[in-house]
């Protein structure tokens, strides 16, 4: 299961609010915050801010830790092999303990053994997919 985000239950809003609106259910930004804040257990909006925020502290990073996320959308499991920069943009070097396929067309693959990034300080990289989730999410592996 991956770990809930700020970045994913926005863009589950903003794919909920198009839909509906597509259907023609006129709902506004907020609305569909609210209505993904309930799906996600929480009473509010407010209250799904909150366990995010708090859940999802920057982690400590140092050359050679445990860490586990996902790149492209692919979950990883690896060791940090390079790291530099600021607690705010930080340069990270994963090596990787099974290659991810970045590609998600049956017909061609791109397989990584190593993945590199620049994250802000809540472990995200500051470049983004399509849809709008980090290219890369880096989170302290439990010992």
């Amino acid at each position: 299961m991956t770990q809930l985000s700020l970045d994913t239950v926005k863009a589950q809003a903003k794919a909920l609010r198009q839909a509906l609106n597509t259907d023609g259910t006129e709902v506004s930004h907020a609305q569909a915050l609210e209505l993904i804040a309930r799906q996600h257990g929480a009473r509010d909006w407010n209250t799904l801010h909150a366990r995010l925020t708090q859940r999802n502290h920057p982690p400590e990073l140092s050359l050679g830790d445990r860490v586990s996320g996902q790149y492209l959308g692919q979950a990883y499991d690896g060791e940090i092999v390079a790291l530099s920069g600021s607690a705010t943009h930080r340069q990270v070097e994963i090596k990787l303990d099974r290659p991810v396929d970045t590609v998600r067309f049956e017909s061609f693959s791109n397989w990584r053994h190593r993945i590199r990034g620049t994250l802000d300080a809540d472990g995200r990289s500051h470049r983004k997919t399509s849809d709008g989730l980090p290219h890369l999410i880096v989170d302290k592996a439990s010992r």
